[in-house]
């Protein structure tokens, strides 16, 4: 099958979360399968170039209409990791990819509703067919509209489209204008029932015009795409999805086992794996060298996370002083989202920096995010709401069992140690209901009885999370079978 991802993101070369992880992650699985796999991206100047091999200029002049002008594009083309990427480089005074990150400019909206308009572009003038064009978020949201509304009459007849939703949070909300520009009709599209606003009666909800016109849409785990059907976490969409509800699934996320691997991981001092704990218990000792903790019969309880509303930084605080005041060690990793945000974990460092069971480091660091899940023994993951989340997953692969909201796609890979009806050997980790301080307590307490009081069944609990599938084989072959049925 002919598949082509077009995406804001692709780890290691343009990454800002986990969108970028999911990107890559399939695209190389569908590829070890024998799949023809392209990726279109932003040429961001912020791009890793270095991580590109054989990057060259793939075509000179792509002319690309955008409100009354033409626009020139140079396309690029090399390999990630084996995966055949095209960047889309415009040469305009707009500077769209010229602004040192990836997101965060008030023109968004402008700048990726003409990426998606410039893709299919590309698409036509190469002659190019894909048999699934698969593209995901807001920022691709206008590809499923421009393809049924502008390019099948052009001649790009075959690409049936898939879309995914990462997060409903963030939806490219835009005046009628933008519709013009990309060459769409505001007349006909700002109706209720394709994409007109619910609560700005003249804006154009983009995302809504992907659920509306993409062929399949998919979320990032199963429980989720219920959410977003029947809780608030619909953002405001729930209409519209319950409109299409017989193209959604809810397809989990997998992990790159290549980058997260204790067996093999660069980054760690000791390897190890499911068969050979002990290197564990060196990573463990060595992470508290480098970060000044004392040597002490303790778990380490980590968070690895955006400092984000969404993440649940309130019970991030309150797990660090839960944590301290029951004996164990706490790390905490990364960066925040907002100022306030930021002075609330700065605050909290200045009151533990003293401290020898305590260390925040309020920026990210990829090596020290390998290094802490070696040598941590607890992960805590409140978040408020998690559409999928990798970091139970990684923990899991590390031998760090998972503390988690009963949200998203952490009930579908999380599964309490005291409370699930799986098989004693598929549990692997402790669940919370309410998003209150009582609520992770009654989760963490458990974790943290468990590993002073019955070493051996929490090294059980490790184990269990070591031996998980979290790869993407088997969300890449549900994602085949999507492709499958919506494809010519």
């Amino acid at each position: 099958m002919y598949i082509t991802q077009v995406g804001a993101e692709c780890t290691p070369v343009a990454k800002v979360g986990g969108l970028g992880d999911v990107i890559h992650g399939l695209s190389r699985v569908l590829a070890e399968q024998g799949h023809q796999v392209e990726i279109i991206l932003p040429r961001y100047d912020c791009l890793r170039s270095d991580l590109i091999e054989g990057l060259h200029r793939a075509y000179e002049d792509l002319q690309v209409p955008f409100y009354d002008q033409w626009l020139s594009c140079s396309i690029e083309s090399g390999y990630v990791d084996g995966i055949h990427c095209f960047f889309i480089d415009p040469h305009s005074d707009h500077g769209f990819y010229q602004r040192g990150r990836i997101y965060g400019e008030v023109d968004d909206p402008g700048r990726f509703a003409f990426f998606c308009r410039a893709s299919l572009e590309f698409l036509l003038k190469t002659g190019k067919q894909p048999d699934i064009i698969h593209c995901h978020d807001w920022h691709t949201a206008l590809v499923p509209v421009l393809r049924w509304e502008r390019y099948e009459a052009l001649g790009l007849e075959r690409p049936r489209v898939c879309h995914t939703l990462h997060n409903l949070a963030h939806q490219g909300v835009a005046g009628e204008y933008l519709l013009r520009a990309v060459g769409l009709e505001p007349d006909r599209l700002m109706t209720s029932d394709r994409l007109l606003d619910r609560d700005q009666p003249h804006a154009a909800n983009l995302l809504k015009g992907a659920l509306v016109y993409a062929n399949a849409i998919t979320t990032v785990s199963p429980r989720h795409a219920w959410e977003i059907l029947y809780t608030d976490q619909g953002m405001g969409l729930q209409e519209t999805l319950h409109a299409h509800s017989h193209k959604l699934w809810g397809v989990i996320n997998g992990i790159d086992e290549g980058t997260w691997d204790p067996q093999t991981d660069p980054h760690i001092v000791r390897t190890y794996g499911p068969e050979y704990l002990p290197g564990k218990a060196y990573d463990k000792r060595q992470l508290r060298r480098q970060l000044g903790l004392e040597e002490a019969a303790k778990p380490i309880v980590a968070i690895i996370s955006q400092l984000d509303r969404q993440k649940g930084v309130e019970l991030m605080r309150h797990t660090a002083h839960y944590a301290l005041e029951n004996s164990c060690q706490m790390v905490l990793l990364g960066s925040a989202s907002e100022p306030w945000i930021d002075e609330l974990f700065q605050e909290l460092k200045r009151h533990t920096d003293g401290s020898a069971d305590c260390r925040l480091i309020l920026e990210y660091d990829e090596a020290l995010s390998h290094q802490i899940h070696a040598g941590a023994d607890i992960m805590v993951i409140p978040s408020i709401y998690e559409p999928c989340g990798l970091t139970q997953m990684t923990a899991m692969q590390y031998g760090v069992v998972p503390v988690v909201r009963r949200v998203g796609g952490l009930v579908d890979s999380v599964f309490d140690a005291n409370y699930s009806d799986k098989a004693f050997e598929e549990v692997n980790g402790f669940l919370f209901d309410v998003p209150t301080s009582a609520g992770l307590e009654s989760a963490l307490r458990r974790a943290i009885w468990l590993w002073f009081r019955y070493p051996a069944y929490f090294r059980q609990l490790r184990l269990n999370g070591m031996y998980t599938d979290n790869s993407w084989f088997g969300p890449a072959q549900e994602y085949l079978n999507i492709f499958e049925g919506i494809r010519v």
